[in-house]
């Protein structure tokens, strides 16, 4: 045993973090000359972020000069009723260069442009195009631009989000292809103690996109067998590293012992591997927090999740124009499916479902009525047939449905009549879905955090596995929505639950 090795064993018994060269720290340093083969693969994976990013800002150019050029087009044909190819061109040329330049700056701003993992969707390209449009519409009028209408605003904003999506959709799928097909894998080992080592490597093995493969973790305390390959002591770090090809370290317990955690870093900095640190609550909370100067000691503050002020005036307005909206659009369809529903069996077509809503105040809920007369009064013999976990109640093939009605179920098409809740102000068309009472009841205090805004239509529950998802995880993705909710997240939530019915995902 080498006396750098003999030291090490020795701090570690005394409770002291073992020395730098314990750790091998100084047997290889990545800021030396690397050898011709090392430096030709980062250079690869340079080239790799180049070509990432230039493509991106190709489609991006491409996503802006469409939607100008199809909207330009487009207010030509409604105003004269013919096509002017070449004038439209002419118009598209002149405002490209302004619109393309924001475009890019917002993006930039929002990591548009960022690696895969961390590369925003839907949601953020919607709010930078409006950002831009907004800035773009302010400099227009500030130049002395003239318009007969406003449609190139809101016309290039709807055209450049779908062709903008459309085309970095396509973009994320081919290049995901392409390194699923290399074989491309970024190698993590996870250091820590406790139940979270578990619990993040569950949650990055739910997210293929990210390549992530787990080569195992290394624990500071002894832990059972948890489905991961344990790869030793910390000590045994070093070696581990050049063994398993590791890129990336994560520290996945809040509570990991700094001392340890700058030596960790350092030696994984001199060896070229990245380091990450997964947060503890407090550090999720503190993003959210916002800081409150001038206090005596400095303070941050940390917000209800609540809709209040324009926040409210936005949603409310989002919600009247799109339900009353929908509400026309659809109402050939509510009308057969009424009449289906009360041809079908004995009972009235619209069901009253008294359901808590906004602070727990009961409401009725309204839903086209998909069962036999009387079907609550078999609730209680039906609980052992229970699907669900925690407070709900699921039986994938209830006795109680009709025929009708088990269609209606299966597209979601039950829930339409909830559009006049929403009109009402009793609902909205995203948020936390109304639970019946019966599941109410059963509820764990820090459950009811969801009922601090209005219910939802739809939500995130709708759009991430449905009836599939345990009950604790489905409440999280309450939370999730209450603390990221922008009128964006709200219409990307829409447009998804579109193809999550379709599809019929986890609904029974």
């Amino acid at each position: 045993m080498s006396i750098d090795q003999q030291e090490a064993q020795d701090a570690t018994r005394n409770g002291n973090p073992p020395p730098a060269a314990a750790f091998g720290l100084g047997e290889r340093d990545v800021r030396r000359k690397r050898p011709p083969a090392l430096s030709f693969l980062l250079r690869l994976e340079t080239l790799r972020r180049v070509g990432r990013v230039m493509s991106l800002l190709v489609l991006d150019y491409i996503g802006v000069v469409a939607a100008l050029y199809t909207t330009l087009e487009a207010k030509v044909v409604l105003k004269d009723g013919h096509f002017n190819l070449g004038g439209v061109w002419s118009q598209t040329r002149h405002w490209t260069a302004f619109a393309y330049l924001v475009t890019v700056l917002m993006f930039a701003r929002s990591d548009l442009y960022a690696d895969r993992p961390r590369r925003p969707g839907f949601a953020r390209i919607a709010s930078a195009l409006f950002q831009t449009t907004i800035i773009a519409l302010i400099f227009a009028l500030a130049d002395g631009q003239h318009f007969s209408s406003y449609f190139i605003f809101y016309g290039s904003l709807s055209f450049g989000t779908v062709y903008v999506t459309g085309l970095r959709y396509v973009h994320t799928s081919v290049t995901g292809w392409l390194l699923e097909r290399a074989g491309y894998r970024r190698h993590a080992l996870l250091v820590g103690s406790g139940q979270h080592i578990e619990a993040v490597a569950h949650a990055l093995s739910s997210r293929s996109h990210t390549r992530v493969e787990i080569v195992g973790y290394i624990s500071l305390t002894p832990r059972p067998q948890n489905g991961l390959r344990s790869l030793g002591k910390l000590e045994d770090l070093p070696a581990v590293l050049d063994r398993e090809r590791v890129q990336e370290v994560i520290i996945a317990d809040p509570d990991y012992p700094q001392d340890r955690a700058v030596e960790l870093v350092d030696m994984c900095h001199r060896r070229g591997v990245t380091v990450q640190v997964a947060p503890s609550t407090m550090e999720i909370l503190l993003d959210r927090a916002e800081f409150m100067p001038g206090q005596t000691v400095p303070l941050f503050t940390l917000r209800p999740p609540v809709f209040e002020g324009i926040d409210y005036a936005l949603k409310r307005t989002f919600d009247l124009v799109l339900a009353m909206a929908a509400l026309v659009l659809l109402a050939p369809i509510l009308l057969v499916t009424g009449i289906a529903v009360k041809l079908s069996s004995r009972g009235p077509a619209i069901y009253r479902s008294a359901r808590p809503g906004i602070g727990g105040k009961p409401f009725d809920c309204f839903k086209f009525r998909t069962m036999r007369e009387h079907a609550d009064q078999l609730q209680a013999d039906l609980e052992p047939m229970n699907e669900q976990s925690g407070a709900l109640f699921k039986i994938r093939r209830d006795p109680r449905l009709t025929s009708v009605g088990r269609f209606l179920r299966r597209f979601s098409l039950d829930e339409l009549p909830q559009l006049v809740n929403v009109v009402r102000g009793e609902m909205s068309l995203v948020g936390p879905r109304p639970l019946p009472m019966r599941d109410f009841e059963r509820l764990e205090e820090w459950h009811k955090k969801r009922y601090l805004v209005l219910p939802g239509l739809t939500g995130l529950w709708q759009v991430s596995g449905r009836a599939e998802l345990d009950f604790d995880d489905l409440v999280r993705l309450d939370f999730l929505y209450l603390e990221r909710w922008s009128v964006f997240l709200d219409l990307s939530i829409l447009l998804r639950t579109i193809p999550a019915v379709l599809s019929r995902r986890g609904a029974f």
